[in-house]
């Protein structure tokens, strides 16, 4: 695990990854607009997962041949399969398919206005079904990243469209959420193994459901680049997405990737030739003050840590004051047990951290 702890003047290194994480989701964007011109929106989402998926499986293979206990991360326990079963189920399958039948039947400024609920409904899930702690710093952060979202992707009032457009889009952004809520629970284990097992079943659905609506496969190259596009965007993001949650929880971990929108227009203005608006710099104004607000928030408090047994990748900290017996590098990953202890310290709602607060 990630140290909780950070020096002043440094970020706290869960908001670091998952700022790298909408860096490199923001960046597959245009490089998928660009990868349209010559393959289906469904097949091109597949692929894309399919890439994401295997590149990262060989990866976890080929560490696991390796055998290597130094940074080693605790594999899924049959505790998670349920959690990342219906994260898949809901990310992978449900969210895309409901997005496609959406952008049928409505608008692309209304699509784009409405995606943005994706991250107001992460953060309304971990906050009000979760039980995920939050402040009025945290929650105008939100907000404003959220308003940088909307000033971004706003191209005039949106158009009138079939009621069932939007409700669709609305159902994908809530797919999303639910997604990103349950991957908290399972955020202990490999970050790498979850990413390949929701690439691959994610690719495979979605590559069998494009050619299913008549799609035709892309030439072998192309379908390479799309894979390459997925390893990075879908792949390699939500692997640091999943660090993000151990160190941050679900609503600030989801609030610093909603910047990915923002990233994706700024890359696209040299990449696509696109001319740079008033719009992307209010844009930025407005993430940039929500990022300030959760990048400078202090919570701390006198808490309780109860009886704890769990399996993640962790140091010796103040938090793992456990022996071995036999000598063990460090970072490793086993199950252990915590003690009880009651101490005072700066700290987010991380693996150790979800405790209930009296306001």
């Amino acid at each position: 695990m990630l140290r909780n702890r950070t020096k002043p003047g440094r970020i706290n290194p869960g908001a670091a990854c998952a700022i790298a994480a909408a860096v490199l989701f923001g960046a597959s964007t245009p490089a998928a607009k660009i990868l349209l011109g010559g393959i289906e929106p469904v097949l091109l989402a597949g692929l894309m997962y399919f890439g994401s998926g295997l590149g990262l499986g060989l990866w976890w293979l080929v560490r696991n041949l390796r055998r290597r206990r130094v940074g080693a991360e605790a594999p899924l326990s049959r505790g998670d399969l349920l959690p990342l079963a219906g994260a898949i189920f809901s990310g992978g399958l449900v969210g895309p398919v409901l997005l496609m039948i959406g952008l049928t039947a409505t608008t692309g400024s209304t699509a784009s206005l409405m995606l943005n609920l994706e991250g107001v409904f992460t953060a309304l899930a971990a906050w009000l079904v979760f039980r995920e702690h939050f402040n009025r710093r945290v929650i105008l952060g939100m907000a404003a990243i959220v308003a940088g979202g909307v000033v971004l992707s706003w191209t005039g009032m949106p158009e009138g469209s079939l009621p069932w457009g939007p409700i669709a889009v609305t159902g994908a952004c809530l797919a999303w959420a639910i997604d990103n809520n349950l991957t908290r629970k399972v955020s202990g284990s490999s970050p790498v193994q979850i990413a390949a097992l929701k690439g691959l079943v994610a690719g495979t659905a979605n590559i069998a459901l494009g050619l299913l609506i008549g799609s035709a496969m892309p030439v072998w190259p192309m379908a390479v680049l799309a894979g390459a596009v997925g390893l990075g965007g879908y792949g390699i993001s939500l692997v640091l997405f999943v660090l993000a949650l151990r160190e941050l929880g679900t609503a600030r971990t989801a609030a610093y990737f909603s910047v990915a929108p923002f990233i994706g227009a700024a890359i696209a203005i040299p990449l696509l030739a696109e001319s740079p608006t008033w719009l992307l710099g209010a844009a930025a104004a407005l993430m940039g003050v929500g990022v300030y607000l959760h990048l400078t928030e202090r919570h701390k408090h006198r808490h309780i840590h109860g009886v704890m047994i769990h399996a993640h990748r962790h140091v010796h900290d103040e938090h793992h004051l456990h022996e071995h017996e036999d000598s063990a590098d460090e970072p490793h990953a086993h199950e252990h047990s915590h003690e009880p202890i009651v101490h005072t310290h700066p700290h987010y709602p991380d693996l150790h951290h979800r405790h209930e607060h009296q306001a």
